[in-house]
């Protein structure tokens, strides 16, 4: 039997705050995730290009993600998304065709909010599948950048 994968996995901002809509029998929150890369052009000008991620997340039996979303999210907060990409059509008013892409989050980590450089470590609550679990901080101010020697690519030492 053939295998296939369809895995999303995002770390960005949101754009705005959730929408979050109920249907005959559940809840619903759509979110607008930004990511950005950045490079060096040719002349060697620095470039960035941003894209916007639609982002659905559902209430469920074993998940109260739209919930979740809807009482702690709100603009600029930074989240990770986890889940498949999926694209939907259908016929708007006037009967033209609609396209969508969008991202179904199975698993969201909320990483706080670009602001939040002074919140408490503590404050990072990681939702998978709707439950809190504890929250594994980096040490503020420190990154990879810091320490360029942590990448190095010899290290003789692997197995593989």
């Amino acid at each position: 039997m053939s295998r296939s994968l369809n895995k999303v996995i995002l770390i960005g901002n949101l754009g705005a705050d959730p929408e979050v809509r109920s249907t005959s029998n559940n809840r619903v929150a759509t979110l607008s995730v930004a990511t950005s890369r950045q490079w060096n052009g040719p002349g060697g000008e620095r470039q960035e290009k941003t894209e916007w991620h639609r982002v659905v997340l559902w209430n469920s039996k074993v998940s109260q993600l739209a919930d979740l979303a809807e009482k702690y999210l709100s603009k600029g907060d930074r989240v990770y998304i986890e889940g498949r990409v999926e694209y939907r059509t259908w016929e708007d008013r006037e009967g033209n065709k609609r396209y969508t892409t969008e991202i179904n989050c199975r698993e969201m980590i909320m990483l706080g909010s670009r602001g939040d450089a002074d919140a408490d470590a503590d404050a990072d609550a990681p939702v998978s599948s709707g439950a809190l679990q504890p929250a594994v901080a980096e040490p503020k101010g420190e990154s990879y950048e810091d320490f360029p020697e942590a990448l190095d690519e010899e290290d003789d030492d692997l197995p593989f």
